[in-house]
């Protein structure tokens, strides 16, 4: 049998990356007939969008502005291509968020990350994602008929139900968050009950440290994967395996074009350093142009041909996962410090390579530090001009601090708050 879902993941990594800039214009040309696209976009030719370097050119639609755009024109803030009406079912998120449902099948693209991790017909799942507003559940019921396979809709809570439907009806798979899968099996164990057909778990919507994965290992679990997927785009990256071995980070759906940013800005950051997600998705009722989760990750160096198949496993763009949020904003004197303003005092000074803003001392005596790598020492009076750069952008006093290229942690930060709030 087959280790790829369908021959899109079989293609050659050359292949891939023509293929969805080659998809591009139709995709912006799309999504601009929708009334908050195409004030987005406006003055944008879809004909010039075909390559990597234009699409960086267009603005980024960040998550956090999703509650006002919508607020503005509700329930989707203008960016559906498919009328309310011709939905299958809308979402809401805390903030609220609202999120659409077309009516395709595997409509977010589930059956990717799930057919990876082994799933496959005539097999029996336990569905413990939430039903309730949020759509994660139903990601999993899509991607399972995609599949063939059956689903008990266990939903979130109720432990001891839980424990006996995996003890009576013997799953082979469980779906859901990583602490409530710990949670069960600690029931199991409570109510010696044999949960042992559970023999993989596929997890998401939370972060899973090597330690809980090796626990649920230990713990009878032996086959654990990681998914990333959020309620605006569905299946963004999963993790795989070649001859029982995980492969190293996650390989992005194929139906997306992914870009790392430095925060608070739209630059695409080099090969391998952390920064922010970014997203093109290619959707027909829901199109996504550079869409900026708030996330951190990083780009992975290309590694040698996989032998399961799926060439972008081990080859072409893989991301690390989950490495935390890009939205650094910190309070500083009563007033918001935002990424987006660094970004902007970096770019009124070209000799600055790199700038992270580093907030220290205690609360109502803290002191701004913006650490500015550089390539040789600056001349007289760059650091004033970037301290008055600093109090315009920020209404704050800053001092600057000079340190060589490669010298800043490449962990995505441009605002650490390292103040003692004791």
């Amino acid at each position: 049998m087959s280790d790829t879902l369908d021959s899109l993941e079989a293609r050659a990594p050359q292949q891939r990356e023509q293929e969805l800039m080659a998809r591009l214009p139709q995709l912006i040309a799309q999504a601009m007939q929708a009334p908050g696209w195409a004030r987005i976009l406006a003055g944008v030719d879809p004909a010039s969008i075909t390559s990597r370097a234009a699409l960086a050119a267009l603005p980024v639609t960040r998550k956090c502005d999703l509650k006002a755009l919508q607020h503005g024109a509700l329930p989707f803030g203008g960016l559906n291509t498919t009328p309310l009406a011709q939905l299958r079912r809308i979402y809401m998120s805390p903030g609220p968020i609202f999120d659409p449902e077309g009516q395709g099948a595997d409509w977010w693209r589930f059956a990717r990350p799930m057919y990876a991790a082994g799933v496959r017909p005539g097999g029996l799942l336990q569905n413990c994602f939430s039903y309730h507003f949020t759509p994660a559940a139903f990601m999993v019921e899509a991607g399972a008929a995609r599949i063939g396979c059956t689903v008990i809709p266990a939903g979130s809570g109720q432990t001891e139900m839980q424990v006996q439907a995996m003890a009576d009806l013997k799953p082979d798979t469980y779906i859901g968050t990583p602490s409530f899968l710990k949670l069960i099996i600690e029931k199991a164990r409570e109510m010696q009950a044999d949960i042992s057909s559970v023999q993989r778990a596929l997890l998401g919507a939370e972060a899973l440290p090597e330690s809980l994965r090796n626990w649920f290992v230990e713990h009878g679990v032996p086959q654990v994967f990681q998914t990333y997927a959020s309620a605006d785009l569905g299946s963004i990256a999963y993790e795989t395996v070649t001859d029982g071995v995980r492969d190293p980070g996650m390989v992005l759906d194929e139906d997306l074009i992914l870009e790392i940013v430095r925060p608070g800005s739209g630059d695409p950051v080099a090969p391998g350093e952390v920064g922010e997600v970014v997203v093109t998705l290619f959707n027909p009722d829901y199109p996504l142009i550079r869409f900026a989760t708030g996330d951190l990750s990083a780009i992975l160096p290309a590694a040698p041909a996989s032998a399961s198949g799926r060439t972008n496993s081990r080859t072409n763009i893989r991301i690390r996962g989950w490495l935390g949020r890009a939205d650094q904003t910190t309070k500083v004197r009563a007033m918001f410090v935002h990424p987006s303003q660094v970004h902007q005092i970096a770019q009124r000074h070209p000799e600055i390579l790199r700038a992270r803003l580093v907030v220290s001392g205690q609360m109502a005596n803290d002191v701004m530090t913006l650490q500015c790598e550089v390539d040789h020492p600056p001349a007289a009076g760059t650091a004033s001009a970037i301290q008055e750069s600093i109090r315009e952008l920020t209404k704050l006093r800053g001092e600057v601090l000079f340190v060589a290229r490669g010298s800043l942690p490449d962990d995505g930060k441009v605002i650490v708050d390292m103040r003692d709030y004791k």
